[in-house]
């Protein structure tokens, strides 16, 4: 649990009381920098041996980018392993302390948790919504909260399916129905942004606050309670995002996923909380959010020109984190607040297809690189979630132009006299030492925040994950699970961001999340053109350079098995296995949180009633009380609104501290 409510002084609106705030920004850049640099000297050291070529310099490039990417996560989680093992809250540098609920400050507030959904699985969505809805219910605290299903639901038999779940659940919850509500809206223009923008005009006004979910979210009461008593505690929030965890996987690839996320996430969280204190992100779900500030501040507008910068903004919640912060209000990131949980894809290639849409979305945020009035630590944010899927690219390209070096000097091995007349020979050069050195360095890089997760876990909860032999037995197939996978989704990053920016558009449709075994066919067909191209391309290297074949070797056998690799990932089999075995135990699982028992009891007893005996009438909802989300401007016109939007925070503010006074 965090201390979060104890960080923030009334009179002074929070940001005084995060200490060393400009200096936690500079000891991290000045960490990245120093290591990066000394990566990229031994890299220009390395290839200038025997005189650097065009191919070469660029090769230097690519390797700047790709080490600067590996070294920031390294170096934000060290910060993070620090901090997790003293339990020190990354905000207010004070040992962590639980969230105190207050009844009397929840009575002076309403909030509304709201779950937009599209085309999604009914009964799943119902059952989820139940569960959070009755967990909440059980901390006597439900009166100031109301819930609504908003659907943006085009597809006319889910759509009806809706109607007859919704009916069948008011019915199930009696009285409190009348804290529920659903809405269908036919038009979904500008897709989930609308979706929340429509319940903020019609109905926003009247809250203070709204926690938004996902389809797939499930989240407890208390941190329902504890995420709006943080929100109260601090005048200045904006918005604060807590961790989903994956939760209910079974096959092996989902399982997987699971652990890695619940083992390193809190610790990397931890890490970034501590160097971007008040200027965090927002990842679209599973955070509460100060609905005047977002409706004042975050109307977005469609982007001029063509995609893959123009069009309508598609990972809305960077840029949404961006405004708020443009006009002066704090996003947090509660790093240690349990019960936020999710699901995932449950194998590599829906996996794959769901970070698809993702890098259209974080490639579209280079486009407001120039924005006016963005800040540089959310500028920061949107150049490190582009870069997440660039570096693949840019990873296969060095790895081609490599190859490419690899083969020229092999072939030119002998050739001791490149110039007319020349009187000495000109030797080949091979630095051995320095080649080692930045191979260790990088995979230590890579590895070391592994190492340091599992540290504090076997220190502070390795009861949570069934022990100490299992999780680090599990961590260890983890880490050759990722190694094996690594290539494969470098070729399908690599492969989306080419089509980005050749304009190819993609659809954003509903997530499939339930277990299934992936047909070899399917398998197959998603793989077969890099299984074939890296079979001649380990040939042409062995051929030529049986040394640097055996350092591609590892990449290559990820490649060429990648249709078996896709497909036994996919196995539930092997997943409840590997369960039975305790490997892959999650805390979720050790704990048995009421909130996922009693889900996986609602999904079993929720049918949809027939058509005879269903009710197709409307849902009622509440009196509406419109207002408007102004539109907001990235250029430099647009600097009188945001004047306009920090004095309207600022009477926010005031009326929230008055509040608190009373």
């Amino acid at each position: 649990m965090s201390g979060i409510q104890t960080m923030f002084n009334k009179s002074k609106a929070g940001n005084a009381a995060i200490p060393f705030r400009k200096s936690r920004i500079a000891l991290f850049t000045l960490l990245v920098l120093y290591i990066s640099a000394y990566g990229m000297w031994i890299m220009f050291d390395i290839l200038n041996s025997n005189s650097m070529t065009l191919l070469e310099y660029a090769l230097l490039a690519l390797f700047s980018i790709t080490f600067t990417w590996i070294v920031t996560a390294f170096c934000s989680g060290c910060m993070g392993f620090i901090l997790q093992l003293l339990r020190i809250d990354p905000l207010t540098l004070k040992r962590q302390k639980p969230i105190t609920i207050d009844p009397q400050a929840l009575s002076n507030s309403k909030t509304a948790i709201v779950m937009p959904i599209y085309n999604e699985d009914t009964e799943r969505v119902i059952a989820g919504f139940e569960v959070s809805l009755r967990s909440l219910l059980k901390t006597g605290q439900f009166a100031h909260f109301d819930f609504y299903l908003l659907s943006d639901t085009q597809d006319k038999d889910i759509a009806r399916n809706e109607l007859k779940a919704w009916h069948a659940l008011t019915a199930r919850l009696g009285e409190t129905a009348k804290q529920v509500f659903y809405r269908n809206r036919t038009d979904n223009k500008h897709r989930k942004v609308g979706n929340l923008a429509d319940f903020c005009e019609r109905w926003g006004s009247q809250y203070e606050h709204m926690i938004v979910l996902d389809a797939d979210s499930i989240m407890t009461g208390q941190c329902m309670l504890e995420l709006t008593t943080s929100m109260i505690n601090n005048p200045n929030a904006g918005l604060i995002q807590t961790i989903p965890i994956p939760v209910r996987q079974e096959t092996f690839f989902g399982r997987f996923l699971q652990f890695a996320s619940v083992l390193y996430s809190p610790m990397l969280a931890t890490g970034s909380a501590f160097w971007q204190t008040n200027q965090a992100n927002y990842w679209g779900h599973n955070a509460i959010i100060r609905v005047e500030a977002f409706i004042n501040c975050c109307g977005l507008p469609v982007l001029e020109g063509k995609a893959p910068f123009g069009g309508e903004i598609l990972s809305h919640d960077f840029v949404e984190a961006a405004l708020l912060n443009r006009s002066g209000w704090d996003v947090i990131l509660l790093s240690d607040v349990q019960g936020s949980y999710e699901e995932v894809p449950s194998n590599i290639l829906d996996y794959a297809i769901r970070d698809r849409r993702w890098v259209q979305g974080n490639i579209q945020h280079l486009g407001l690189l120039p924005s006016s009035g963005i800040k540089l630590m959310n500028k920061l944010h949107f150049l490190l979630g582009a870069t997440a899927y660039i570096s693949s690219l840019i990873w296969l390209s060095m790895l081609v132009l490599s190859t490419v070096d690899a083969v020229t000097r092999a072939m030119n091995s002998n050739v001791y006299f490149n110039q007319p007349y020349q009187l000495f020979p000109t030797w080949q050069i091979a630095k051995t030492e320095l080649i080692d050195s930045l191979l260790f360095i990088t995979i230590g890089l890579l590895l070391l925040p592994k190492l340091m997760g599992l540290i504090v876990t076997l220190i502070h909860r390795n009861k949570q994950f069934g022990g100490s032999l299992k999780l680090i037995f599990g961590s260890l197939i983890e880490t050759v699970f990722a190694i094996i996978v690594a290539p494969l989704m470098m070729v399908f990053h690599s492969y989306f961001v080419v089509c980005v920016f050749l304009g190819k558009k993609v659809s954003w449709d509903a997530q499939p999340r339930s277990g299934r075994m992936v047909p070899w066919k399917e398998a197959i067909g998603y793989t077969l053109i890099a299984t074939l191209v890296s079979i001649a391309w380990g040939g042409v290297a062995y051929y030529y350079t049986p040394t640097f074949f055996w350092w591609l070797s590892p990449i290559l056998v990820g490649l060429i098995l990648a249709a078996p690799i896709v497909r036994y990932s996919s196995s539930i089999g092997l997943g409840v296995r590997l369960r039975k075995m305790g490997i892959f135990i999650c805390p979720s699982e050790i704990d048995n949180d009421d909130t996922l028992a009693a889900l996986r009891v609602h999904e079993q007893e929720i049918a949809l009633p027939s058509d005879e005996v269903a009710n197709f009438t409307i849902p009622a909802l509440p009196q509406e009380q419109p207002a408007v989300m102004p539109i907001q401007s990235f250029k430099r016109q647009g600097l009188s609104k945001r004047k306009l939007a920090r004095a309207a925070k600022q009477r926010i503010k005031e009326k929230l501290l008055a509040k608190l006074d009373y």
